[in-house]
């Protein structure tokens, strides 16, 4: 219950999660309502939003040399390697906390983030003084750094909002300062590119971007502003905190800090060429898994007491990811042949077709094991998922250097390939706490794939003659991947679809903490 005598009292009273009265079998249903209506909300953003962002590269990939895209690739890996630094864990913290955060502990986060926000600008600042960047990029390597280091004040306005927000499951607002930032950050992106402005459009692109998200997040869920320091609340947070930061630091390790090293020792273009490969295999990746780790994250951590409930959301969740994933990672990894031989403008990045094909495949490991590093996560076994971060990290800092040695700048991405089947152990690991059927809910899928691949790469030179042909050649491998699903998997289809309207099907939340709530 709520201590309705504290003057610090948290702003969530008004949610559905503080109606006490609220029987167990209403709140699991409401807040089960919340998560699809929230999943389906991402997926048609995300379905915009990609979109978007798909168009937008597609133009860029004709109006930015190789080289533009290596400069934009090399500078960028320090945003990521800042994040760590932006949060200490806090936000998750306030996110998977089982009680209500008070209005100190929000104002102590945000405090925090402050803190370490404007620090972090500075600290670019520095990087940008000592001339590391721009002996690799140019002045305009100088620019992109200091309006990615603007970016990180400007975000720490949008945090609490977002964590309010996702503490409600109002998902349906999360999405909007997303479609506000994309929107903008493509228009002014192309506008600039349009006119021969190079890398120098992302600098005015992302500057942009930051601005619009900031006012509109706030517009959404507006808070009382406010600063403060509570020993308590800061040790309170910070025990879950640290070591969710600590897995994000192995994350940086194995990505920022490794990639940064590439790009320092390779060629800018063959790191161009990697950028651009590992970039396009993201999409279908930030499709699908992105959007229901989003919910997943909020939805789970009230889900700690349900086990049972708690497997079968999960074994729903990588049905649906693995159903919409693998068709477009296989379908990806067949036209781009095609694509670049069909498009005149797209002819320079022949060389980085192979490395999209293993980055993409290897994408399909990560689309399993995203969402179960996650669940430990939710459901506070993070030793576990750090566990597993060290291993991941281990193994790209020993074989990626050694393929990339025997192979080139395509060795990168055969090392992630080779390096993603140890996500098995992932698996593992959350079979220990929960039950889980990951090969039940994701064999039809990859048959379905192999029936795409039969009817398609035989005429591998039929799809390269026009992008007519391409698209008829696309058509057909969709067709094959529905027809084959529901040949083999319509009843468990049926299942599925028909759960997401159930009741009292999995997905729900903890009943205790959502009524403590």
């Amino acid at each position: 219950m709520l201590n309705q005598t504290s003057v610090d009292t948290t702003d969530e009273v008004e949610e559905m999660f503080e109606q006490v009265h609220q029987s167990e079998e209403e709140v699991l249903s409401e807040i089960k309502k919340r998560s699809v209506s929230g999943a389906a909300s991402y997926l048609v953003r995300t379905l915009l939003l990609n979109m978007v962002g798909i168009v937008t590269n597609l133009i860029l990939m004709g109006y930015l040399s190789v080289e533009d895209f290596g400069i934009y690739g090399f500078v960028t890996q320090f945003l990521g390697l800042f994040v760590f630094f932006s949060d200490i864990g806090l936000a998750a913290a306030l996110v998977q906390k089982k009680t209500p955060p008070t209005r100190t502990d929000y104002r102590t986060a945000f405090t925090i983030q402050q803190i370490l926000s404007w620090s972090i600008f500075i600290g670019f600042m520095i990087l940008s003084a000592t001339g590391f960047v721009q002996h690799k990029t140019g002045p305009v390597g100088t620019w992109l750094l200091l309006v990615l280091g603007l970016s990180f004040p400007l975000a720490s306005l949008e945090t609490i909002s977002a964590i309010k927000l996702e503490r409600s499951l109002d998902f349906n607002k999360l999405v909007i300062p997303q479609i506000f930032e994309t929107l903008t950050y493509s228009s002014v992106l192309i506008f600039f590119a349009f006119h021969h402005a190079g890398v120098q459009s992302y600098v005015y692109a992302i500057l942009a971007r930051s601005l619009i998200g900031a006012v509109v997040m706030y517009s959404l869920k507006p808070w009382r502003l406010g600063l403060a320091l509570s020993k308590d609340s800061l040790k309170t947070l910070v025990s879950f905190g640290a070591k969710f930061q600590l897995n994000d630091f192995l994350a940086r390790v194995k990505d920022q800090f490794f990639y940064i090293a590439l790009g320092y020792f390779l060629p800018l273009r063959e790191f161009g060429y990697i950028q651009w490969s590992k970039n396009w295999s993201m999409y279908p990746y930030n499709l699908t898994v992105q959007n229901i780790v989003a919910i997943m994250f909020p939805t789970f951590s009230r889900l700690q007491k349900h086990p049972e409930a708690l497997g079968k959301a999960i074994d729903k969740s990588v049905f649906f990811i693995t159903l919409a994933i693998f068709p477009i990672l296989v379908g990806m990894s067949i036209f781009i042949f095609p694509l670049v031989h069909v498009v005149a403008k797209y002819g320079k990045w022949q060389p980085a077709v192979w490395s999209l094909v293993f980055f993409s495949l290897s994408i399909a490991w990560g689309a399993v094991s995203t969402p179960l590093t996650n669940t430990l996560n939710a459901i506070g076994h993070i030793n576990t998922s750090l566990k597993l971060m060290l291993m991941w990290t281990a193994l790209t800092w020993i074989i990626t250097p050694l393929l990339v040695w025997k192979l080139g700048f395509n060795g990168v991405a055969v090392a992630a390939l080779l390096i993603s089947f140890t996500s098995v152990f992932s698996v593992w690991a959350v079979q220990k706490l929960v039950s889980i059927h990951i090969l039940e809910n994701s064999w039809r899928q990859m048959i379905a794939c192999l029936g795409m691949v039969a009817v398609t790469v035989p005429f591998m030179s039929l799809w390269s003659k026009s992008l007519l042909w391409m698209f008829v050649g696309a058509v057909l491998a969709g067709l094959a991947y529905v027809l084959a699903i529901l040949a083999i998997g319509w009843r468990k289809l049926l299942v599925e679809v028909q759960s997401l309207k159930h009741k009292s099907s999995a997905g729900a939340a903890d009943v205790a903490v959502a009524q403590a709530e």
